[in-house]
């Protein structure tokens, strides 16, 4: 059975305290949000016509940041021309995002961007072959962040029943971790979710949930790296 964490809980990714062992050939990281409805309706013609009031989109964004055993971002990729001719950075290096969603040694990748939240189960997945990380990553730092949350006025207090979980390669959820918005996320467009990292050989998760003002988790990269 899957461990229900808290806020700065800590567990062993391989193997649980009832001694139940996982695969960590393939870990998928889940991460899913819902949206809170509004209990209006939209007027006299709303409710003339039967329409409910359209909740807007709220695009939220999963990122993976690689790092080193100095807690750095080693790579941060290069710069490369869209189609559209605008410039973009990040490509191809630690940082696993909407714009370069598969790092080079093939060994974690995003596996799209889900722009609603819609529907039930994971809203955006990133799949790690954590046995063939190489050494000199020692942690992985997961992170949401909503799109254009600041121009939009969207924030994480506006976010219902989101979590991140950890299911292994036979599909055995290892540890969830949720949180539902409250007023102490009003305001906060991003949120540092959890990470992974080795320690005495193993892979630990550990929940985090710390939210951030900004609505670009470059904010926070940027903390992250030697330059």
């Amino acid at each position: 059975m899957a461990i229900n964490l808290v806020k700065g809980q800590t567990i062993d990714l391989r193997k649980n305290d009832k001694g139940e062992e996982f695969d960590l050939s393939t870990v998928t990281i889940g991460l899913g949000w819902d949206v809170r409805q509004s209990k209006g309706k939209e007027g006299f013609f709303g409710k003339l016509f039967g329409g409910e009031k359209k909740e807007e989109e709220y695009d939220l964004d999963a990122v993976a940041m690689l790092l080193d055993n100095n807690g750095k971002v080693a790579n941060l990729g290069r710069t490369v021309q869209s189609r559209d001719g605008r410039s973009m950075g990040l490509f191809e290096g630690d940082v696993i995002f909407f714009n370069s969603m598969r790092h080079p040694s093939g060994n974690i990748w995003l596996t799209g961007d889900n722009r609603t939240g819609a529907g039930d189960g994971d809203d955006e997945q990133i799949i790690i072959k954590l046995d063939q990380m190489d050494n000199k990553y020692q942690k992985i730092l997961f992170m949401v962040t909503i799109y254009n949350g600041r121009q939009n006025n969207q924030h994480f207090g506006m976010i219902d029943n989101a979590f991140i979980r950890a299911v292994d390669n036979r599909g055995k959820e290892i540890a969830k971790f949720s949180l539902s918005g409250d007023s102490t996320y009003n305001g906060m467009c991003s949120m540092t979710f959890a990470e992974i990292y080795r320690k005495d050989g193993a892979w630990k998760f550990r929940a985090i949930g710390i939210p951030h003002p900004s609505d670009s988790f470059v904010d926070e990269l940027k903390k992250l790296t030697y330059s």
